[in-house]
């Protein structure tokens, strides 16, 4: 079954953990030499950020691609291309989940609600969101639906405007919150370091 297949490349993933600013960061070294870190909230366990890196064919380790959470502003550290600063008045696109969704925000879009179509496109295994006035559009996959060979529902799409910004929810499935739960109880067996002890420990 393809959710315990990626819930088994967790368990197998080298993983070392560290408490810092109230937030519990992960990092997973995968025997592919892939890299993903993750930081939860201490207190909810919800997932604040999720990143990856690889290495090119030369071993060379490429930049963070950030997959879950906000952009870092411009001058923030060194993340990479990402930081370019482009006009702010163009819209940005951010995904930020709750517990029971998958949740997308696109900020500066000022249009009213009526003016968005948001659609599943199965076949192509993404969503996609449009404006009838043609002035913004946007396609963008669901990675977790993918590592779990799960289909995309319409019916579990919704989306709300407020404040110029579109708000994307689409409802985790069964299967994605039984895993996310056994992530959790696997996460609590990792010996978690605290900033200020030096390196944090592996598993």
């Amino acid at each position: 079954m393809a959710v315990t297949g990626w819930l088994e490349s967790l368990r197998a993933a080298e993983k070392t953990a560290l408490l810092q600013d109230g937030r519990r960061k992960v990092h997973y070294l995968f025997p592919d030499g892939k890299e993903m870190a993750e930081e939860y909230d201490e207190k909810t366990s919800e997932l604040l950020v999720r990143k990856w890196r690889v290495r090119s064919a030369l071993g060379v380790l490429g930049q963070w691609q950030l997959e879950v959470g906000e952009p870092a502003p411009p001058g923030a550290g060194s993340l990479g291309p990402e930081l370019i600063k482009e006009s702010s008045a163009n819209p940005i696109f951010m995904r930020k989940d709750t517990k029971m969704t998958f949740q997308w925000r696109i900020r500066n879009l000022p249009y009213p609600k009526e003016v968005y179509s948001v659609c599943v496109a199965p076949k192509e295994r993404c969503i996609i969101v449009r404006t009838t006035n043609k002035k913004y559009y946007k396609k963008f996959s669901v990675p977790d639906l993918d590592r779990h060979q799960l289909p995309l529902d319409d019916s579990l799409l919704s989306f709300a405007h407020a404040n110029c910004t579109l708000i994307i929810s689409y409802q985790k499935p069964k299967e994605i919150l039984v895993a996310e739960t056994e992530l959790q109880k696997e996460l609590k067996k990792v010996k978690t370091g605290h900033s200020g002890d030096g390196d944090c420990k592996t598993q």
